[in-house]
């Protein structure tokens, strides 16, 4: 029987080794499916989670399209606000998500939306999604006229322009030239072979300019730029700290001159320069110098909190602004002839040209660039006219020719636009011989104080996940 004893054992021990073999290799095996069940469990808790958080993102979207100044979810206090996600079938709680809510910078439209999502089953994966959303100004053009718009062979335009009328383009530009009609009748005032039937843009630009032509595109509803003058004027009445509402003066007007550290000094006009006669780009002779002469230092003070000016008679405007300002010169209700004017007489500039400076200007009917403005003028503005025109007069005989102007920012005129007058054989005549006209980004979504802006809605800037 020993024998027989001796063989079961040994088949006992034979088992025990292969057992231990294969305990060996699968136990590992199965620790291997296992880590891979847990990451793919991950992985789908992970992209649920993001999904939760991209709903909390779409649903601040819609409250904002609701309520676009409401940045407290409808509490009125302060975040971060959580909802439940559910499924709308069986309205089971399938996650969370978390909003925090940014609201725009002083100036600024652009609203940030952060919301951190999780499921219900695991609650410590989370997936944040942070998107920016702003409503664009309407200061989207570096040039839009309700008028005819010419550009000539020494203008340089950046940024997109339009007319709601025809556009000669001889230029140079980096952006899209646009006009609203297919073909129109081109007037003298735009040089040879006019008067003539034209397309909507047209002239000697280069073939690579031609490239960014287009039309006909929609016109642009040109009341759509008018900013609503009375809150204007209620807001500077309001202001607290100086005086931002100046009625008429009794005399020529007002003269604002900024200063780089932030304040204002405000002087009545008593007298003008005599300037020789001057026409506008209809023809109009305006006998009315263009230039103060004698001015009385009212007071200088800091820009008021509201950034708002408002000017119920003719106003110089000059200097170097430091913050957000909005200038406007008007009389409600609105008359032909007595609406005010902006005059530029100097250098009107920007401390920075970061963001943190802009300067918006409505005169309710011209802003014009005076007859003694230096032989190199520069204007940083966000600038309209809005019934009149932006321009430098036309002088007669004109034998000071100036040399260049440069605008940063944007010219919106319901009349033409013009800083420099030609010949029949498109000789300078009068004005700038040089002009240099750059867009500044930063209005679309960082504008002046009160500045008008689209009706479209916020828009999304940015998306992106953690």
């Amino acid at each position: 029987m020993k024998p027989h004893i001796q063989e079961r054992g040994d088949v006992l021990i034979l088992v025990l080794l292969l057992v231990s073999i294969v305990s060996l290799i699968l136990v590992p095996f199965f620790n291997v499916i296992l880590k891979e069940l847990n990451v793919a469990k991950t992985r789908i808790d992970r992209e649920q989670a993001l999904q939760i958080a991209e709903a909390g993102v779409d649903y601040y979207q819609w409250h904002l399209a609701h309520y676009p100044s409401d940045y407290q979810d409808g509490t009125g206090v302060a975040g971060p606000y959580q909802h439940t996600y559910t499924n709308l079938s069986t309205q089971a709680v399938l996650g969370y998500y978390s909003l925090t809510i940014i609201p725009p910078s002083t100036g600024s439209t652009i609203v940030t939306i952060q919301s951190k999502g999780w499921t219900s089953d695991n609650p410590s994966v989370t997936r944040t999604v942070t998107a920016k959303y702003g409503i664009p100004s309407l200061a989207l053009f570096s040039f839009l006229s309700n008028d005819i718009i010419w550009i000539g062979n020494g203008e340089t335009v950046s940024g997109q322009m339009q007319s709601n009328n025809g556009v000669r383009f001889d230029g140079t530009t980096n952006a899209p030239v646009m006009s609203s009609k297919t073909t129109y009748t081109c007037p003298s005032g735009q040089g040879s072979p006019c008067p003539t039937t034209e397309n909507g843009v047209w002239g000697s630009a280069s073939q690579a300019m031609k490239a960014f032509w287009q039309y006909p595109v929609p016109a642009v509803d040109f009341s759509s730029l008018t900013s609503n003058l009375a809150t204007l004027k209620a807001t500077a009445q309001a202001e607290t700290g100086g005086t931002y509402y100046l009625s008429p003066s009794n005399a020529q007007g007002y003269s604002l001159v900024f200063n780089a550290a932030g304040t204002v000094s405000v002087y009545k006009v008593t007298s003008l320069q005599s300037d020789p006669t001057g026409w506008d780009v209809y023809g109009t002779a305006i006998n009315t110098s263009s230039d103060y002469k004698n001015r009385t230092l009212l007071y200088t003070e800091a820009i008021p909190a509201s950034g708002i000016f408002y000017i119920e008679d003719k106003v110089w405007v000059e200097g170097t602004v430091k913050g957000r300002v909005m200038v406007a010169a008007a009389t409600l209700p609105y008359n032909s002839s007595t609406a005010p004017s902006i005059y530029i007489p100097n250098n009107l500039t920007y401390a920075a040209k970061d963001g943190t400076n802009t300067l918006g200007l409505i005169g309710q009917q011209n802003i014009i660039v005076s007859y003694g403005a230096p032989q190199n003028l520069e204007i940083d503005a966000a600038m309209v006219a809005q019934n009149g025109s932006v321009e430098f007069l036309y002088y007669l005989n004109d034998t000071a020719l100036k040399n260049s102007i440069s605008v940063y920012g944007s010219i919106m005129t319901y009349g033409q636009w013009t800083w420099t007058w030609v010949d029949g054989n498109n000789n300078d005549v009068s004005g700038y011989a040089t002009t240099n006209d750059a867009y500044d980004s930063n209005l679309l979504y960082a504008p002046p104080p009160s500045f008008p802006i689209s009706s479209s809605g916020y828009k999304q800037l940015s998306w992106y996940s953690n």
